[in-house]
């Protein structure tokens, strides 16, 4: 994103929203996350807590919102192993394996059959490998739970609950079902102690919320502490949970991958399919009453012509490729679900990144403090230590406790099962209190024996204790508006136990990953954009972001569904953010969408169930390390190691796979259009046919020589990857064509300059037709000029070994005279390979050419689109922006640095 997009969007923002913003983070508040409960569900809601549902209520509201428990979708497995002889080039194929019986060619027959089964089989057990998103989801509710029932407290199982049950919620439960607290006790007393809720796993928020009377509890998350009754008021598909399931069911797309391939196997398809009926309806007529014209002969030199031509080896291939790379990625401990992902995750142009557990290490840290007067850090932890509950559960206590004990020498050397500080003694402790907002201790130093006290909590009640200078309070706003959860520390003055003055403000944070901001700065390096999307607030998304190096501007997630917006204007934003706050699972999908809607292809990572309906929608899901069930299951690849480190080595990998398909369809696009072309206009002027045996012999063993491909050496692109297929076609089209005037010249030269047999020209004609294709996958296989990158030893071997086999067969003819095959001699085998060699290079200087020529302004123009219109305008603005703002630089600063300034940004821009 460059600079002045984002200059954009922070001049979208007023000042007044600003002064709001800040105010309200003062305190550093909560956002709640609330569901609408409907009129008719609230007058279900007044269960009396001491007796709960009786048996008939359950059963009528049993009735009416079924069980608690996700709906089973699942998949017969015959069916989805038929759903693999589905497509283009399956219908082709089995087309002609259904022509090969009929006819009695039953070689051609068992050929087609195993390639089609391999292609299938290759792909279910691949895709079989992959958990059921929501039977993972199911997991991670609850099985048993304790409910009042009948005015008894008894154990159900979690399935069983309805809204309107009364449960009890206690520390370290998981919350069976969406519930609001009721402020009493197991027994119904009064309770108004706030339960600590994590719901890090459905929301992203990076610490547990405190939860109070009136207030969601959400089927999934922890309670941490303490403990209360609920009142049930939403179960199964329609909790916040069953929300997220229900995203995950419906997002059921075709892959990237399946489209481009679609589109490639439609291209071959259907000129194979016209220009073979236009030789079988020519042949027909043509020899309409001679044997030549028997529809049986005719037919069955149409089915070879078709087997010889259509990619029958393209999806085999394909996913072997994508198959051993997924065994590569797997060593970098990234493992692969979805095949097809392999291929996806290189064309990943824009990384969205759940922010908690993924991007930093989802555990408060204790981070720079504020300091008053002459008070060092040191002091600070001392005092908020001698303060700190012990052995209290609360995560601030603990991050607490924790940077004491690893900074303070005193507590270092102490022995080991003493828990207090050496030389203090505690005389009196009040643990905290939620309406003065602070925790208060009475110490007594044992080397002087004076007692002071000291207390800690609310910043702003804290320094309004201490006196209220300006300086605290800019330091507690300052603080505030960075995210900063903080906490004020005062102690009393010597001699004086009511007079307090200020330590400071300890300041803590859900610190970033320290691999974190090198993996995003990576994968900027390599074109990929990364927006952080996270369920905390703002102003703490803010921090950790200019923390990672990736920008402040995140925006809030009402901004995905604002309806003062129009769609393009919202889409606009999310394309321009670094990040977005306060996400709630449908925003996650949301932002995906919108992405993808745009043209981008999209990674989504993330770690925990609210971030399972946005994996799926991805077209590249990534479960990190750590994750729930559902996470995992609804991603296409899960990391093993934690962060984010490891995804850099995934896309390199990726890339290099993604190369090696590339190289592998320009190769075959080509030798597909040249043979085609070659054996239309031979038969429609020459009437010349090739014997079936040596046009299976070509399908068969360079099909099964390119499958090496796979471990072939290549180059990784700097940016992600693209199926350019306008680039595609015509680039294999020149190709083609210049091979097809070579083959016409080997044809002509062989038959009328040196007169050799026919028996002999079908030797000839086999061999050129075999090698000079395949040699060219020797320029395809990188952009570039080929001797810059020697491809692989065993790759090399392989395509060579094939074209030594070729040789033999046509220099002894093999197949002998009765497949109309004659020995063609040493002289012609050799002058055919070496002219098959020298001729790839000539092409190898032509796709370079055209590789360097070829852009997207070019494919614009020659072939005009609205999408290609909007997309080439886009540019243009881009352009003008970028002119604008270098002359804008060039009136204010030294004209050397603006030039650095404009390359800067011109790379970034890129």
């Amino acid at each position: 994103m460059s600079n002045e997009e984002k200059i954009e969007i922070r001049s979208d923002v007023k000042p007044d929203e600003d002064k709001k913003e800040d105010a309200q983070f003062e305190d550093h508040e909560h956002v709640e996350h609330e569901d609408e409960i409907s009129p008719e569900l609230e007058l279900l809601l007044h269960t009396d807590p001491s007796t709960g549902l009786n048996d008939t209520e359950v059963a009528e509201r049993t009735e009416k919102f079924g069980l608690n428990e996700l709906p089973e979708r699942r998949q017969n497995p015959i069916i989805k192993f038929l759903l693999y002889f589905t497509g283009p080039i399956a219908y082709l194929i089995e087309i002609a394996c259904i022509i090969a019986a009929v006819v009695g060619d039953w070689l051609d027959f068992g050929i087609i059959l195993a390639l089609l089964f391999i292609n299938a089989l290759i792909g279910f057990i691949e895709e079989a490998k992959a958990e059921s998103a929501l039977d993972a989801l199911r997991q991670t509710l609850a099985l048993k739970t304790r409910c009042w029932r009948n005015g008894e407290l008894i154990e159900i199982n979690v399935k069983e609950l309805v809204p309107g049950d009364i449960i009890v919620l206690r520390i370290g439960d998981i919350v069976p079902a969406d519930a609001k607290l009721l402020g009493l006790g197991v027994n119904g007393e009064i309770n108004e102690t706030e339960l600590q809720i994590d719901q890090s796993a459905l929301t992203g928020e990076s610490l547990p919320v405190a939860k109070k009377k009136g207030s969601t509890v959400f089927s999934s998350s922890i309670v941490k502490q303490g403990q209360n009754l609920a009142v049930v008021t939403k179960t199964g598909i329609n909790t916040f949970i069953g929300r997220a399931a229900n995203l995950i069911a419906i997002t059921n797309e075709e892959g990237h991958f399946q489209k481009i391939i679609g589109k490639i196997g439609n291209v071959l398809i259907w000129s194979t399919v016209i220009l073979v009926l236009i030789i079988l309806v020519y042949q027909l007529v043509r020899f309409r009453g001679t044997p030549a014209g028997d529809w049986k002969e005719v037919l069955e030199h149409c089915l070879v012509l078709t087997v010889a031509a259509i990619p029958v080896g393209l999806p085999t291939v394909m996913s072997v490729t994508m198959a051993l790379g997924a065994k590569q990625l797997a060593q970098k401990k990234v493992i692969v679900k979805r095949l097809t992902a392999v291929e996806e995750l290189a064309s990943v142009s824009v990384l969205c990144s759940d922010k908690t557990g993924t991007l930093t290490l989802n555990e408060l840290t204790f981070d720079e403090p504020w300091l008053a007067g002459d008070y060092t850090a040191d002091d600070i932890l001392l005092y908020s230590y001698l303060a700190a509950e012990s052995g209290a559960n609360d995560p601030i206590e603990f991050a607490v406790r924790r940077a004491a004990e690893g900074s303070l020498e005193v507590l270092k050397t102490r022995p080991a099962k003493s828990l207090g500080v050496p030389g203090y003694k505690v005389t009196a402790f009040q643990p905290f209190n939620p309406t003065t907002k602070m925790t208060e201790a009475t110490i007594l130093d044992l080397a002087t024996n004076q007692s002071f006290r000291v207390a800690k909590g609310a910043p702003q009640v804290i320094t309004k204790l201490a006196g209220g200078s300006n300086d605290a309070v800019n330091a507690v706003n300052s603080l505030a508006r960075r995210g900063l959860r903080a906490l004020g520390v005062a102690k009393t003055v010597p001699g004086d136990l009511n007079k307090f003055e200020l330590v400071g403000m300890i300041s803590l944070l859900d610190p970033p990953r320290p691999d974190s901001a090198a993996t995003i700065r990576d994968c900027n390096l390599l074109g990929v954009d990364v927006k952080m999307i996270t369920g905390d607030q703002l102003i703490i998304a803010k921090e950790v972001g200019a923390r990672l190096g990736m920008g402040r501007v995140i925006l809030d997630a009402n901004h995905l569904v604002d309806p003062t917006k129009s769609e393009e204007e919202v889409t606009e934003h999310c394309r321009r953010a670094d990040g977005f706050a306060q996400v709630i699972p449908e925003h996650k999908y949301r932002v995906v969408e919108l992405l993808q809607n745009k043209g981008y292809l999209v990674g989504m990572t993330g770690d925990g169930v609210n971030d399972a309906p946005a994996l799926k929608k991805a077209n590249v899901g990534i479960a990190v390390e750590g994750c729930t069930d559902a996470a995992r299951s609804a991603a296409d690849i899960v990391l093993l190691a934690p962060g984010l480190s490891t995804i850099i080595d995934g896309v390199k990998t990726s890339r290099a796979i993604f190369q090696r398909l590339r190289s592998y369809a320009l190769y075959r696009i080509t030798s597909t259009i040249h043979f085609l072309l070659f054996m239309f206009i031979i038969t429609l002027v020459e009437n010349w046919n090739m014997p079936a045996i040596l046009l299976i012999m070509i399908c068969v063993l360079n099909d099964a020589a390119t499958l090496v491909i796979s471990v072939d050496n290549t180059e990784i692109s700097e940016r992600p990857d693209k199926w350019r297929i306008g680039q595609l076609l015509t680039m294999s089209t020149v190709l083609a064509v210049l091979l097809t005037i070579l083959s016409f010249a080997h044809f002509y030269v062989a038959r009328d300059v040196f007169h050799v047999t026919p028996y002999e020209l079908h030797s000839i004609m086999y061999l050129h037709i075999s090698s000079a294709p395949h040699f060219v996958i020797f320029s395809t296989r990188v952009p570039g000029y080929w001797y810059k990158n020697i491809p692989h030893w065993i790759f090399t071997v392989c395509i060579l070994a094939t074209q030594v086999l070729a040789l033999f067969f046509s220099v002894y003819g093999v197949f002998g005279e009765g497949e109309e095959v004659a020995p063609c001699g040493w002289p012609w085998g050799i002058a055919v390979l070496a002219i098959s060699l020298v001729y790839f290079m000539i092409l190898d200087v032509v796709k370079v050419w055209l590789f360097r020529r070829w852009n997207f302004e070019l494919t614009a123009k020659l072939s005009p689109t609205p999408k290609r219109k909007a997309k080439l305008a886009a540019r243009g603005k881009e352009a003008l922006q970028r002119e604008r703002l270098e002359n804008a630089w060039k009136k204010v600063i030294d004209p050397v640095e603006a030039h650095q300034m404009v390359a800067a940004f011109k790379l970034a821009a890129q």
